[in-house]
């Protein structure tokens, strides 16, 4: 496809095919290309859109392929018998382009006389190999088809646009649309009324009877006529009858269409179809009536009477006749000889009513589809505001010919009717179980959490529960003796009492926090051997309080035992610190672990399984100081978990 073709893509994109369709270039161009395929004549196609765009598009999508299937048989033709003369002897420019393809495509011929043609796409390809432009005069000097002018480099050719120059030949209503070496004109306007464009560019005549577009009365027969068509009555009347406008059959007065019909002396008497002649009488017309003394005809007054002969509308008497002078919105028929009511919505569709027309006897009445109402002028339709009526439950807005119904925060427009609104249960919705920390309640139009009913309030966001610690409060029910630890959603009274032959280092306190340790040291008695060789120095208590974890992925660090033993010890001294776990690991929950931390050494205990609460346990570890293979002593560790029931 050349590059003219991709401009005319972006510029135009979509077009209008016949009939109002939308139609895009690529389909413009699929057609044309479709049609070279099919080997038709590119200039003379079945156009599938008025566009003056598409039609070039069609064509020159269809010339790209004739041309690239004519070089590409050229080539392969040559290729298999190394000639270009034997097949290609015709005078044609298809043929003339195959040669040429293959003299310069295979053979690489400077400026031979079996080369004689190259149109102006072809240049792009294979003028490289090419000496001359697309014919050759004598052996050095290049010349050009017509259609094509010379390049200043004297040897390639370019298209001339004979639209621009003014040198073609197109008649008046005919547009000039250019094409490779050549041009073509196209109709700008319309064949008009009766008419249609055939694919030749030509105006046909549309044969109204044939198509049944005409509009004749079952009475009438239909005759084709050039860019039109005529009504011919069926019925055929006889002697003495003539047939009116509307094909039916009335008497002719021969008494008054022919001169002296009757021999002199007769007075001509008209009958149905024919007439008689009588002996000379006075014998009035029609408008007329014979005197009182039955010698002369006098005029009828046919306005005379309670309405007259024009029913109720004005009637002005004429000699042997009448005329009538209708009201507004009725036209006299000269046939009938009566007023017709003025059919004012076919005779002036859409000039009269905005919306829609009723024709009333002598009058119109115009009225307006749904969402509007008659405007002052009685023509016309202004919008109506619906919303005045409160048609919605909660908000309305007016739009144009219409309204549309929308709710407050918290509600949603039901799908059924598009007026009402239903409540919006954000509790059920897919992110509902996140708004709220324990419970979510839906009002109408809102929501809104709870927590417990005990240990716990809500926070100012509205969704998230606090902790209440009661031993800050002083809510809890501790005694004086008893010193209390708050957990998550309550509070525990915790009394801690040393073994024998401990003693407790520290007071006693009334409140205990998560950091503290309350610890007994060894004290033994004066001789007491068993209690000096125990190896356990120290027993000490530690108070946590844990969450039920709601997404548990990986170990939590919950109590750090540390020593006093650098990291690294003197070389001289096999000494080391073992970490044990000895009671209380309910289904192996927890572990213990050592590692390094400023230069100390940690042991450091972590949940590696999920807890559900609530659950209350105690951890008791072991701080072994062992050296040369042996526990030399030991601190005890007892810590009490309270595991509590939410993840809050």
């Amino acid at each position: 496809m050349g590059p003219g073709i991709v401009i005319l893509f972006s510029l135009f994109g979509v077009l209008n095919a016949q009939g109002g369709k939308q139609i895009s270039i690529d389909e413009c161009c699929k057609d044309g290309r479709v049609r070279g395929i099919d080997n038709q004549d590119c200039t003379a196609i079945p156009l599938i859109s008025e566009s003056t765009t598409c039609r070039i598009v069609q064509e020159q999508c269809c010339a790209a392929v004739l041309e690239d299937t004519i070089c590409t048989s050229g080539i392969n033709t040559a290729k298999d018998q190394g000639a270009c003369d034997t097949q290609f002897t015709g005078s044609t420019c298809e043929t003339k382009t195959a040669k040429v393809c293959v003299c310069v495509c295979v053979f690489e011929s400077v400026c031979v006389k079996d080369c004689p043609c190259v149109r102006a796409h072809s240049q792009i390809l294979y003028m490289r190999l090419a000496k001359c432009a697309q014919e050759c005069v004598g052996n050095s000097t290049c010349a050009c088809f017509k259609g094509y002018k010379l390049k200043p480099d004297g040897k390639s050719c370019e298209d001339i646009n004979e639209c621009l120059l003014g040198a073609s030949n197109c008649r008046g209503g005919e547009h000039c649309i250019n094409t490779v070496g050549s041009f073509r004109c196209q109709r700008e306007v319309s064949c008009g009324t009766g008419y249609e464009l055939t694919d030749s560019n030509n105006c046909k005549d549309i044969d109204e009877c044939e198509s049944g577009t005409h509009n004749c009365s079952p009475d009438f027969e239909c005759q084709n006529t050039q860019g039109s068509f005529r009504c011919l009555p069926k019925n055929q009347c006889g002697d003495g009858y003539i047939q009116d406008a509307m094909g039916s059959c009335i008497d002719i007065n021969e008494c008054l269409a022919q001169t002296e019909p009757c021999h002199p002396g007769q007075l001509c008497v008209n009958t149905v179809g024919s007439f008689t002649c009588q002996r000379n009488s006075i014998n009035c017309g029609r408008g007329y009536h014979l005197n009182d003394g039955g010698n002369r005809c006098l005029d009828i007054d046919e306005c005379k009477g309670p309405d007259g002969a024009c029913a109720g509308h004005g009637c002005i008497n004429l000699v042997g006749s009448f005329r009538c002078e209708c009201k507004a919105g009725f036209i006299f028929n000269s046939i009938s000889r009566v007023c017709e009511d003025i059919n004012e919505c076919r005779h002036y569709s859409g000039r009269i009513c905005a919306h829609k027309c009723e024709n009333v006897l002598g009058s119109y009445k115009c009225s307006c589809t749904q969402g509007f109402k008659l405007a002052s002028d009685g023509r016309n339709c202004d919008d109506l505001n619906e919303c005045e009526s409160s048609p919605c439950s909660q908000e309305c807005a007016n739009v144009y010919g219409s309204y549309q119904c929308y709710c407050r925060r918290g509600y949603q427009l039901s799908d059924i009717d598009g007026i009402n609104c239903e409540d919006i249960d954000e509790c059920a919705l897919p992110t509902g179980g996140h708004i709220c920390s324990y419970r979510c309640n839906n009002t109408p139009g809102s929501f809104y959490c709870t927590c417990p009913a005990t240990g716990y309030t809500l926070a100012p966001n509205g969704r998230s529960c606090q902790d209440v610690d009661e031993c800050v409060t002083g809510t809890h029910t501790c005694s004086e003796t008893q010193s209390c630890f708050n957990v998550q959603g309550g509070f525990r009274c915790l009394s801690f009492e040393c073994p024998p032959n401990y003693r407790q280092a520290g007071e006693i306190r009334a409140r205990v926090e998560r950091s503290d340790t309350i610890r007994c040291v060894k004290s033994c008695q004066p001789n007491d051997i068993s209690c000096v060789l125990d190896p356990v120095h120290s027993v000490s208590h530690t108070v946590i309080s844990l969450p039920t974890f709601r997404e548990f992925t990986k170990p939590e660090e919950i109590v750090f035992l540390r020593t006093m033993s650098p990291a690294h010890s003197s070389p001289q001294l096999s000494s080391d610190i073992v970490f044990d776990i000895l009671e209380g690991n309910v289904q192996n929950s927890f572990d213990i672990v050592k590692r390094q931390e400023h230069g100390m050494i940690v042991g450091v205990v972590r949940q590696v399984k999920p807890l559900i609460g609530s659950l209350n346990m105690v951890l008791k570890l072991a701080m072994n100081y062992v050296t040369s293979g042996v526990v030399s002593h030991r601190n005890i560790v007892n810590v009490h978990i309270f595991v509590s029931e939410f993840w809050f």
